[in-house]
Parts: C-alpha cells; sequence; structure tokens
C-alpha cells in the first residue's frame, strides 16, 4: 500500500504576478523549489489564503533570487497580485516508509525569502 504524502511546502509566499495570457502553470523562483524538493513540472496544489480557492497545476521554474510566484493562464483568474498562497507537492510513500518520511516546509517572509526550513509542522501554528 501506498499513501499520498506532502512532500514539499512553501508556506505563504506572496503572488507576485498573475498572467492570464499565458498558456498555464506557476512560475516559482527556483532558489524555492530547491529549498523544497520541487522540480519543473511537478504536479502541485495552490490555497489561495486571500479567498480560499484551491487548484492543481504544474511547476515552470522562474529566475533564481527573483523571489517570483507567478500564477499563469486560467489560475490567474483565481489569485491577484499581493494574494499570499501556499504551493504544496505530494510524493506517493511506501506504507512502511511513511513513519520515516520528512518534508521540507519552506516558511516564507512577505518578500518571498524563506525565514525558516522545517520538516513538520508544530500543533496550533498560527503565523
Amino acid at each position: 500500500m501506498f499513501r499520498t504524502m506532502m512532500n514539499g511546502k512553501i508556506h505563504r509566499a506572496r503572488v507576485t504576478e498573475a498572467n492570464l495570457n499565458y498558456v498555464g502553470s506557476i512560475t516559482i523562483d527556483e532558489d524555492l523549489l530547491d529549498a523544497v524538493g520541487m522540480v519543473a513540472n511537478e504536479k502541485v496544489q495552490i490555497v489561495n489564503n486571500n479567498n480560499g480557492a484551491r487548484l492543481e497545476t504544474y511547476i515552470i521554474p522562474g529566475e533564481r533570487g527573483s523571489g517570483v510566484v507567478c500564477l499563469n493562464g486560467a489560475a490567474a483568474r483565481l489569485v491577484q497580485e499581493g494574494d499570499v498562497v501556499i504551493i504544496i507537492s505530494y510524493v506517493l510513500v511506501p506504507e512502511e516508509k511513511v513513519a520515516s518520511h520528512e518534508p521540507k516546509v519552506a516558511i516564507m517572509d512577505e518578500n518571498n525569502q524563506i525565514v525558516e526550513l522545517i520538516h513538520t509542522e508544530p500543533a496550533n501554528t498560527i503565523m
């Protein structure tokens, strides 16, 4: 048996752009991708803290060090520049490795810089 587990999370990133006329996807600073183990073309879930919208798309790597988080195509209808989002990737983990699986979670500041990199989320976290 396999379980679908969170593998990487960019927590409370700010959307730097929403580009309706692009083909589709989310562009993310490649440094952020490396920090949480996400890769180009990987499927991710996006949760918009401002309006509750949830969507799935795939990643396009953005310029390193730019802090870019840009929702492209139809996804741009669900976010606006300045919205706070959570970006989550998942992985299938065999049952015998579930207890030892450690996701990478990047806690972001308002400029899309990593404040802290953790492997588990404390209970009752308020950020």
